[in-house]
């Protein structure tokens, strides 16, 4: 069988077990056995359980279920309703008003949650019938609500990230602090934008009916206290070198109990709940990382990687027009794969082709955050979408549509940082080093 036979066998049975409703984890493994059995003579059992144990066995995964543990905690507590209070002041003459607390909100809980999910469910919550109440057009609200929930991914500490970096074998702490610039240039590009439509449309923003003195804003603005002590605990620890990720991860769970114990939601449900929920997406995202982990060492085997990537390269194209090429295909896998499945799929045929084309793998990890943050909001698999339909009753489509120019801004967003690299670099190349 010639390679581009192969390549055709295997992406069609790599769709047949996705299709079927088999578990990711469990259809990673079933193409990577299939690959083994045809085209290699090493014993596939024992290939496949020192792989398997290898992937799952890294310290470095230690961070991924204390991140997700820190941020269903904190989903269990008032803090999305103390930021509207300490938030809500500081609005009140930007051009659309509380709009920009969806925004702000999101960027602030996506640097201590890591969840796009989550960040969307959290300050939707609040904010949503808060801003229906008070007579926001429901359009922009949803609208900039689903596309700012998509900074959870982007915005350190990120899942996202941690499941690149163990994949592409980059640091965890280099790639937090790579996001921090693009994170807050993506924050200021959704405000600029519902600043710039209330402009447009006067009409349909509510006139404020409060007014704040300056020492108003500063006293509502205590509700914030919390939750900007716990994001310098957990990044200003990364990003001085005094903790790795995984001791950063530990010091934000700690920090998310104390919290919901001083708002008084730490209880013995609310303890059991966010346990078994962290471990439930923790496992889901272990079995898939196993399952890609085996997935790519199978591939190595066959060779389609190396020759992927020779072919690419004998085409020739420019690092942009690669980078174009890459950014149209996530977008259109996003529209059938969550976020994770999308990195562990693709990383064993596209790793080789990017470092060959001499593309730096840390800001790669932050292209490839910002094309997983579009397939948040794009039908018919958008993560964000479902939320907001859990929470609103809204169609998928309607949410979509309504999320569109959230999606524009976050193309707008990957060519800057290829135009300007050093948003993404900047930071990480003064990160003092840590263990």
């Amino acid at each position: 069988m010639d390679q581009a036979t192969f390549t055709l066998v295997f992406l069609a049975v790599l769709f047949f077990l996705l299709a079927s409703g088999l578990w990711i984890g469990l259809a990673l493994i079933g193409v990577a056995y299939i690959a083994m059995a045809f085209f290699t003579t090493r014993p596939i059992g024992d290939a496949m359980v020192t792989t398997i144990w290898g992937s799952s066995s890294s310290w470095t995964l230690t961070a991924l279920p204390l991140f997700v543990w820190m941020g269903e905690i904190l989903f269990r507590t008032r803090l999305s309703e103390d930021m509207f209070k300490g938030l809500a002041p500081w609005m009140m003459r930007v051009p659309g008003r509380l709009l920009h607390t969806n925004v702000i909100g999101c960027a602030i809980f996506a640097a201590i949650s890591g969840s796009s999910a989550a960040t969307c469910a959290t300050i939707g919550k609040m904010t949503l019938p808060e801003l229906q109440r008070r007579g926001y057009p429901e359009d922009m609200a949803i609208g900039s609500l689903a596309g700012s929930g998509t900074l959870g991914l982007l915005i350190p500490p990120s899942i996202i990230m941690i499941v690149y970096g163990i994949t592409a074998d980059q640091s965890i702490g280099q790639l937090f602090t790579a996001g921090i610039l693009p994170g807050i240039m993506l924050a200021l590009l959704f405000s600029g934008y519902v600043a710039i439509w209330s402009l447009l449309n006067p009409g349909q923003v509510p006139q404020a009916t409060e007014q704040y003195s300056f020492a108003d804003k500063i006293f509502m603005s205590r509700h914030l206290i919390p939750v900007v002590m716990l994001i310098i605990a957990v990044l200003g620890s990364i990003y001085s070198g005094v903790a790795t990720a995984t001791e950063a991860a530990a010091v934000g769970v700690v920090g998310a109990f104390a919290l919901s114990a001083l708002q008084g939601t730490l209880t013995r449900a609310t303890f059991f709940d966010s346990l078994m929920g962290a471990t439930r997406l923790s496992c889901m995202i272990f079995f898939i990382l196993a399952g890609a982990a085996f997935l790519t060492l199978a591939m190595g085997f066959t060779g389609l990687p190396r020759q992927l990537a020779q072919w690419i390269d004998g085409m020739g194209l420019a690092p942009w027009m690669l980078i174009a090429a890459l950014t149209v295909f996530y977008i259109i896998l996003g529209c059938f794969l969550d976020g994770i499945s999308m990195v562990v799929l693709t990383m064993a045929v596209v790793l080789p082709t990017i470092q060959s084309a001499g593309i730096d793998l840390i800001w790669f990890g932050i292209f490839i955050v910002l094309v997983v943050e579009m397939a948040q909001i794009t039908p018919p698999v958008g993560f964000n979408l479902f939320v907001i339909q859990g929470m609103t009753g809204k169609s998928i489509f309607y949410t979509g549509r309504v999320t569109f120019p959230f999606f524009l801004l976050m193309v707008v967003a990957v060519v800057l940082v290829y135009a300007f690299p050093q948003i993404v670099t900047f930071l990480p190349s003064r990160m003092i080093p840590n263990a």
